[in-house]
């Protein structure tokens, strides 16, 4: 008994060739499923074709009304709307094989806690030659970036199955479309199972990969970091921050004494623009899952809990260069030293008194 939920978004053109493909590799093993297309209120003729290829399969439409546009919630509607105790996503542009679905109900039958995806990147997984140089970068960057979040080879592929009574639905909060990775991070699995596949460029309709939906991805991951992770993530991504900010500090501080001013002070005024710069991304990136208090306060209490670490960050500059030889010649080391030191107070003081308003991630 398997419940098959497709997310569309101007599909119209792909449902017959993918309901027909569908039911004929099920019903020659005598598989009994539902189709839940679970539409993303596409401006087409989706809802004619389904209405017309209810007569022949056992096809449901799921409309997606009253919210924003996004694929991985009409999923989260299909998975809802799911009548049977196995799930199975796939996309609708026929990149994904329906011939593999047995040998995948296969695996879940065997194992009830395990979430089955399908692979291209193990032995006897392929995908389409004809990627351009950009997509297959594009691809395996995204991979790479995911998979500490969980053990597989392929984390990205959008053809999974699973125990619906292994997710709560209530705890998925998805961004973009990547929704396989969400609940492969947030549902309750023993195992993933990954099957090869051979993965094939769509050849109806548009992608709908695009820079708003990787800006998404990359905000999904940083909540699922944070999920998973907790304030290790946190720490890192502030880090990562820092080090941003520390390309506009060390900037500044050269730059200054190109003009003439005396380092010591060089160091002091290039603070600002940088810790400027690093409360405006950590306001919106690495703390952007909590709550936000009005710029300008939150910005004072940022330069404060910066100016605590500052002060460290500066007397080890100054201690060092001033009484030891080796940092007065080499004062880009007793520079690195100084912020690492601070980076921690920073790191410490933004937590639990600059963002300290916490909301469910």
């Amino acid at each position: 008994m398997l419940s098959i939920v497709v997310p569309t978004f101007k599909e119209a053109g792909n449902l017959e060739r993918l309901a027909e493909r569908i039911d004929s590799c099920l019903s020659a093993v005598e598989i009994s499923y539902e189709l839940i297309i679970a539409d993303d209120n596409s401006p087409d003729e989706t809802p004619e074709v389904c209405d017309r290829l209810t007569k022949q399969y056992p096809l449901r439409l799921v409309l997606g009304e009253g919210r924003p546009r996004d694929l991985s919630l009409s999923v989260i509607d299909g998975i809802r709307a799911a009548k049977h105790p196995t799930i199975l996503v796939m996309d609708a542009d026929l990149s994904h094989p329906p011939e593999k679905i047995p040998e995948m109900l296969a695996q879940v039958t065997a194992n009830p806690t395990a979430f089955v995806l399908g692979s291209r990147y193990v032995p006897g997984g392929t995908f389409d030659r004809q990627w351009s140089i950009w997509r297959f970068l594009n691809s395996h960057v995204a991979t790479m970036l995911a998979r500490p979040l969980v053990k597989c080879r392929d984390p990205m592929s959008g053809f999974f199955m699973f125990s619906k009574d292994r997710v709560d639905v209530a705890r998925l909060r998805p961004m973009g479309y990547k929704i396989g990775l969400e609940i492969m991070v947030r549902g309750e699995f023993s195992e993933v199972v990954e099957v090869p596949i051979s993965f094939a460029d769509r050849e109806i309709g548009a992608s709908k990969m695009n820079l708003d939906q990787q800006i998404k991805y990359l905000r999904h991951l940083r909540r699922l970091y944070l999920y998973r992770f907790g304030g290790f993530a946190e720490f890192i991504h502030f880090g990562a921050v820092g080090a941003s900010g520390f390309v506009i500090d060390v900037s500044c501080y050269y730059l200054l004494q190109w003009f003439g001013v005396p380092h010591q002070v060089a160091r002091g005024i290039s603070f600002w623009p940088a810790v400027s710069w690093n409360w405006a991304i950590n306001r919106r990136m690495t703390f952007g899952e909590r709550e936000r208090r009005p710029r300008g306060k939150q910005w004072a209490e940022f330069v404060i809990a910066s100016l605590i670490g500052f002060s460290l960050n500066w007397g080890i500059y100054v201690f060092l260069t001033t009484y030891i030889e080796f940092f007065d010649q080499w004062r880009l080391i007793a520079f690195v030293l100084g912020i690492g030191v601070a980076s921690i107070s920073n790191f410490t003081l933004s937590t639990f008194f600059v963002f300290s308003e916490k909301r469910a991630r």
